[in-house]
């Protein structure tokens, strides 16, 4: 007889997920990150991304339309 927990990833290998940091380089990324209470539980992984300055811009003009 075998016994499987499933065609499911475990627990310690699931995404937890994404937070957005804004910072002027790598150094201040670690620097923000580092003071998450999440850095506690384990790893938290660092990845430059594009400028999101555009879609920061829309998304405010339309959340001012709305109030």
């Amino acid at each position: 007889m075998l016994v499987t927990d499933g065609p499911y990833a475990e627990t310690k290998e699931q995404l937890g997920g994404i937070l957005v940091l804004e910072a002027r380089d790598l150094k201040h990324a670690v620097e923000l990150i580092s003071k998450h209470p999440g850095v506690k539980a384990g790893p938290f992984e660092i990845r430059p991304t594009e400028d999101l300055s555009a879609i920061v811009t829309e998304s405010e003009r339309r959340r001012a339309k709305t109030t």
